[in-house]
């Protein structure tokens, strides 16, 4: 295998920035189980390992501190052909539920959120243009190759929201018990959950769509505790609560 060039050592370390990932159209994982994750797929443009670079080299690659010791450079796929998705009712709860994601910036938050949308089954996610990129490289190790199986797409919000018709349940501190008033809305598979910012939550841009608001209750309700969960636990709680029979 030839040894790695300088160009492409280069080309590798510029797609940390957001800018040249989508300029190139690239992005970067790392780690061998990620990676073969991820040829299920998307191209693999660039294989990196001990065979073909030093780990010194490695390392400046590298966004983490530990390096793994692989790295691959893969294409992102062409987002202008994507057809933004219709919430509507399916013959499988797994194929209709919507998760919609608002202003979220942690990358590990946002890693994580996918990772778990992989597990419950959620196979579509909708982000607010500000919502971190989900193909930053701390996003990419966070899912550990959950991105093959759940499409992460960025639009106009609001526009998209005022065009469906399905339920839209929304976490607001003020919101129905999730545990106690929502059987009617769990049975619907098209439902659209909507998770907002880590500081400020859902904008009031998207805010006047939900049709549900919900909020998870702390225990015991009424003792001073934590001022709210991080939002990747609280999307895996409550969509735990919609998997739920």
């Amino acid at each position: 295998m030839e040894h790695i060039s300088k160009s492409q050592i280069k080309l590798v370390r510029s797609l940390q920035h957001k800018k040249f990932r989508d300029e190139l159209g690239l992005f970067v994982a790392e780690g061998a189980k990620c990676i073969s994750e991820l040829r299920k797929r998307f191209e693999m443009e660039l294989y990196i390992d001990s065979a073909n670079a030093s780990t010194i080299e490695i390392a400046q690659m590298s966004s983490q501190k530990t390096p793994q010791g692989s790295i691959a450079v893969f294409k992102k796929p062409d987002s202008t052909a994507v057809q933004l998705p219709t919430a509507q009712r399916s013959d499988s709860p797994q194929d209709g539920l919507i998760l919609v994601l608002d202003g979220i910036q942690d990358p590990g938050n946002m890693g994580t959120i996918i990772r778990t949308c992989d597990w419950f089954g959620v196979r579509t996610i909708l982000c607010s243009m500000d919502t971190a990129d989900c193909y930053n490289p701390k996003v990419v190790q966070a899912t550990m190759g959950a991105l093959t199986r759940v499409q992460v797409l960025y639009t106009d919000l609001p526009a998209w929201l005022a065009q469906q018709s399905a339920p839209i349940v929304g976490t607001l501190l003020d919101g129905k018990n999730l545990y106690e008033d929502i059987s009617t809305i769990k049975r619907n598979p098209s439902s659209i959950i909507i998770m907002g910012n880590e500081g400020n939550g859902i904008s009031q841009e998207v805010r006047q769509y939900i049709t549900y608001p919900i909020r998870i209750p702390s225990y015991p309700e009424g003792v001073e505790t934590s001022e709210s969960l991080n939002v990747a636990i609280a999307t895996a709680v409550v969509l735990a609560e919609f998997r739920r029979a």
